[in-house]
């Protein structure tokens, strides 16, 4: 029978920067947590946040025969500042874990690898989740001593930063479970100051109605206008906070190579992809976790950027665009046009 050291040992061989162990009923606060945020109203248009409570809020209601939590960490540390392309208002801000291959395929990847080699070895029961399940990851993974849940809610580790996708396998195997990590955030709270959009209430809370990967991802229509000039030449996704968290010091390079940018995507012109119809859209990201949004959602983005760069130059490019066909598109358009002729006018 292999050992829990030997499952460690295979995480870390299969290319996690780091794999820890805890209960399914390791996080009774959850459920309180979560419907705090509900209530609320900090999930705005994320209906699926509010299915399946008692899941996402006790993962050892989503599958009782489960034992132990393997929680596991994969680096995605970015090779360059993903806020130096914040001064290039011409230029579009793509998330660092988007501007290459989506990460849920190559992490369940990853997993299943790892899953296919425990079955084998001990015969056990398992479950692999990646992001899209109502798993509580980052609370898990506190549980688990991987990091803390930091200011800006994202889990932090003083060996590997905050650059890291998570995963996890539910086993029927009885493991040991480590201990939980505590915070080290301190009065450090570069996070929160970073926002441009003030998306954080309090210290880890965070309303995600005000949160710029929100409002570039989840949300669909048009976008506050009180919310637009803060959004910048964000286009898909916002990495600020997770940018400016000094436990990065400690950040493990990336060792798939599939998460290094593409060149097209680190810095991408404003002017080729507002031109983008659906067709091209598609072919441009293809394999790419931008593909969700659509076309319509991803060059409203687009216009905002636009509407923000201060460069007459693209105000052809917004113009054109006034009467599309998706009212969402439209009405950025229409917004880029007028803050960029008030500009003009000046």
């Amino acid at each position: 029978m292999i050992s829990k050291s030997d499952i460690i040992a295979r995480a870390l061989d299969e290319g996690f920067v780091a794999a820890r162990v805890c209960k399914p009923d390791a996080v009774p606060l959850v459920m309180d947590r979560l419907k705090s945020f509900l209530e609320k109203e900090y999930h705005g248009q994320m209906g699926w946040m509010a299915d399946r409570v008692h899941w996402r809020g006790d993962p050892s209601a989503l599958w009782p025969e489960a034992q132990s939590v393997l929680m596991l960490a994969e680096s995605y540390t970015p090779q360059v500042d993903p806020l130096a392309v914040l001064e290039q208002p011409d230029r579009g801000a793509i998330s660092v874990y988007a501007q290459n291959k989506d990460y849920h395929d190559l992490v369940k990847k990853r997993l299943k690898r790892l899953a296919r080699w425990m079955v084998a070895e001990t015969g056990c029961e398992l479950k692999v989740f990646v992001d899209t399940a109502p798993v509580p990851e980052k609370a898990l993974g506190q549980a688990a001593g991987l990091g803390w849940q930091g200011k800006h809610t994202n889990l932090v580790s003083r060996e590997w930063g905050n650059w890291a996708f998570l995963g996890s396998v539910f086993s029927t195997l009885k493991l040991e479970p480590d201990k939980p990590e505590v915070d080290h955030c301190g009065s450090c709270q570069s996070c929160l100051d970073v926002c441009p959009t003030n998306a954080f209430p309090a210290p880890y809370q965070l309303d995600a109605r005000r949160c710029i990967s929100y409002l570039t991802i989840e949300h669909k229509g048009p976008v506050d206008t009180t919310l637009r000039p803060l959004i910048g030449n964000h286009i898909y996704g916002c990495d600020d906070c997770l940018a400016a968290c000094p436990w990065n010091k400690f950040a493990i390079a990336a060792t798939e190579t599939r998460y290094a940018a593409r060149d097209d995507l680190a810095a991408p012109k404003l002017a080729e992809l507002v031109t983008l119809d659906d067709t091209g859209f598609r072919t441009k990201f293809s394999g790419s976790p931008i593909k969700r949004i659509g076309r319509d959602r991803f060059v409203r983005n687009v216009l905002y950027a636009i509407g923000n760069s201060a460069d007459v130059s693209l105000l052809e490019h917004a113009s054109g665009l006034m009467n599309d066909p998706d009212e969402s598109v439209a009405d950025a358009a229409r917004w880029a046009v007028s803050r960029l002729n008030n500009l003009d006018a000046h």
